[in-house]
C-alpha cells in the first residue's frame, strides 16, 4: 500500500502498538524551555529517575527572558528561579544548555532548525504547541504537556494515538505583498481554528515547493491555530542545503546515509489522506486579523463580516468584536494602531526582518507607535547586523532588541497595556495574550512594517515597489 510522508515517519517510530490503544512512540529530539521543564525535573527526581538520552535533548531559555539587557540579573523572581532551575536540572542530568548569554541561546524554536538539530524524518517534541514549526523539514513535531515532558526525559517515548491525516494543497503564484504569515492566516481562515483537531497536516502544491525554508517554518509553526497536531512539508533541495554544514548536522558519510534516507521521504502518488483540501494562491492577499482567535482573519483591504454571515454563534461572535472594540462592517485600514511587534517563533527569523526592512528603509516610525523588534535568536541578530538591517532600523527610528519569545505570550516585561491595539506577527491574538486587556491584529512581517510607519493599519503593497 502506498504511503504519505506522515506514515512514513510515524510507523518508522512505533516501538510497540497497543491494542485499542496509543501507540508507544520513539522522540529523535526533545527541546526543553524554562516554563515546562521545572516540574518535569521534580518529578524524575522524586521517583529516582534518570534522564535516559540525555544527548537526545535540548535546552534553550525563551519563554519569560528579558529583551533588555539581558547582561544584568533577572528582575522577576518567578522568572529567575525557572531560569536557574532549568540551568541546575540541565547540569545535572548532562543536558546541553544555552541559557541568557550563550551564544546559540534564543527561541526554542528557531535555534533548532539553524543549529542542524531539526533534521527530516525526525520525531520532535518540546512542552510548547508551537513544536509544529519543525515539521517544515519533513519531522514529525508536536507540543507536549508537562507530565508527558517527564514521560520522554525518562523513557526517550511517548504514548500517542496515531492523528489522521489531511493534506492542503496550495498551487498557483502567490500576489505582490502576499507572505507565508499571509498563506497560513488564509488557510485557517477557511478551516477555523477547529477545522484540522485530529488531524496532521501535510502541505503541498507550488506555493510550499517555492517557499523558502523560513517560509515553510511559519506555515508548518501556525499549523496548532487551525486544531492541527502538527504539519510537515516533504523535504527537498532546499531542505538538504539549509541543513548542510549546520553545528549539529551529519557529515562525511553519516550526511551520505542520512540523504539516502531523507530521499524516500514524500508522498506516494496513490497514497490516501482522511482529507484534502485544494486552494487557489491567487485568492491570497495580505491577511490580517479581526477577532480573537487565529480563524478570525481576512484580507487587509475588506470589511469585518457581518454576524449573520460567519459560521457560529453570534452572541460569541459579537462579543469578540465587543472586546477588540471594532463593528461589523468596519473597514481595518485606518485603524489607528499603538504597538506594533516582529518577532516569536512565527516571524522571528532573518527573512522576515529583511521583509519589514524593505518597508521602512528610508522611512520614519509613526510618533503613535511603540515598536518591539525581537529576533529570535543570536544568530538571527548576527545575521541582521551582517546584512545592515540594523542601521536601515536605527534610522528609521526603532530600537532592535534582544532575543526571546517577548511579547507573542506576554510572559516578560514585554506586555502589550489595557486597552492598547497591536498589529503582531505572532501566532495567537486570544483575549488578553499580549497582556492583560491588549488587543492584537496577527499580520504578516510587511502589515507590520506598514503599519509601523503609517501609524494605522496599512495595506504594505501601497508602500511596496513592484518588481518588474
Amino acid at each position: 500500500m502506498s504511503k504519505t510522508l506522515f506514515d512514513k515517519v510515524w510507523d518508522s517510530h512505533v516501538v510497540r502498538k497497543i491494542e485499542d490503544g496509543p501507540d508507544v512512540f520513539f522522540i529523535d529530539r526533545h527541546f526543553i524551555h524554562e516554563v515546562t521543564s521545572p516540574v518535569a525535573f521534580v518529578g524524575l527526581k522524586s521517583r529516582g529517575i534518570n534522564v535516559m538520552y540525555p544527548e537526545k535533548t535540548f535546552a534553550t531559555a525563551d519563554h519569560n527572558t528579558p529583551t533588555w539587557n539581558q547582561h544584568l540579573p533577572v528582575a522577576d523572581p518567578l522568572s529567575a528561579n525557572q531560569l536557574e532551575a532549568l540551568a541546575n536540572n540541565a547540569a545535572e542530568y548532562g543536558i546541553s544548555h544555552w541559557g541568557l548569554g550563550h551564544r546559540n541561546n534564543g527561541i526554542v524554536h528557531i535555534v533548532g532548525p539553524e543549529n542542524g538539530i531539526t533534521l527530516p524524518g525526525a520525531t520532535i517534541v518540546c512542552g510548547d504547541s508551537h513544536t509544529s514549526t519543525h515539521g517544515a523539514f519533513g519531522a514529525i513535531a508536536f507540543g507536549i504537556g508537562t507530565s508527558e515532558v517527564e514521560m520522554v526525559l525518562s523513557t526517550q517515548c511517548i504514548m500517542q494515538p496515531k492523528p489522521k491525516k489531511m493534506r492542503i494543497n496550495v498551487n498557483g503564484k502567490l500576489g505582490f505583498g502576499v507572505t507565508p504569515k499571509d498563506v497560513a492566516l488564509y488557510i485557517i481562515s477557511k478551516q477555523t481554528t477547529s477545522g484540522a483537531t485530529g488531524y496532521f497536516v501535510e502541505y503541498a502544491g507550488d506555493v510550499f515547493e517555492n517557499m523558502s525554508m523560513e517560509g515553510r517554518m511559519t506555515v508548518c509553526n501556525l499549523s496548532i491555530e487551525m486544531g492541527a497536531r502538527g504539519g510537515m512539508i516533504a523535504p527537498d533541495e532546499k531542505t538538504f542545503e539549509y541543513i548542510k554544514g549546520r553545528k549539529h548536522a551529519p557529515t562525511g558519510a553519516d550526511w551520505d546515509k542520512a540523504m539516502a534516507y531523507w530521499e524516500t521521504l514524500y508522498t506516494e502518488e496513490d497514497a490516501e489522506f482522511d482529507v484534502e483540501f485544494n486552494y487557489d494562491a491567487a485568492d491570497i492577499e495580505p491577511m490580517i486579523t479581526y477577532g480573537t482567535n487565529p480563524g478570525m482573519g481576512m484580507g487587509v483591504t475588506n470589511s469585518i463580516p457581518l454576524a449573520e454571515n460567519v459560521e457560529g454563534g453570534v452572541a460569541t461572535y459579537k462579543k469578540s468584536l465587543g472586546y477588540m472594540n471594532f463593528n461589523e462592517g468596519d473597514d481595518m485600514i485606518g485603524k489607528t494602531v499603538d504597538y506594533v511587534f516582529l518577532g516569536s517563533c512565527t516571524n522571528g527569523r532573518i527573512e522576515d526582518f529583511r521583509a519589514f526592512c524593505s518597508i521602512v528603509e528610508g522611512k520614519q516610525k509613526a510618533p503613535n507607535i511603540t515598536a518591539w523588534l525581537v529576533p529570535g535568536s543570536h544568530k538571527v541578530v548576527d545575521q541582521i547586523k551582517e546584512e545592515g538591517l540594523d542601521k536601515i532600523l536605527t534610522e528609521a527610528g526603532f530600537v532592535l532588541r534582544e532575543p526571546g519569545c517577548s511579547a507573542c505570550l506576554a510572559m516578560n516585561d514585554d506586555k502589550v497595556p489595557a486597552g492598547k491595539l497591536a498589529v503582531s506577527t505572532s501566532n495567537r491574538n486570544f483575549e488578553g495574550r499580549q497582556g492583560p486587556g491588549s488587543r492584537t491584529l496577527l499580520a504578516s512581517p510587511l502589515v507590520a512594517a506598514a503599519t509601523a510607519v503609517e501609524g494605522v493599519v496599512t495595506d504594505p503593497r501601497t508602500l511596496m515597489k513592484e518588481l518588474v
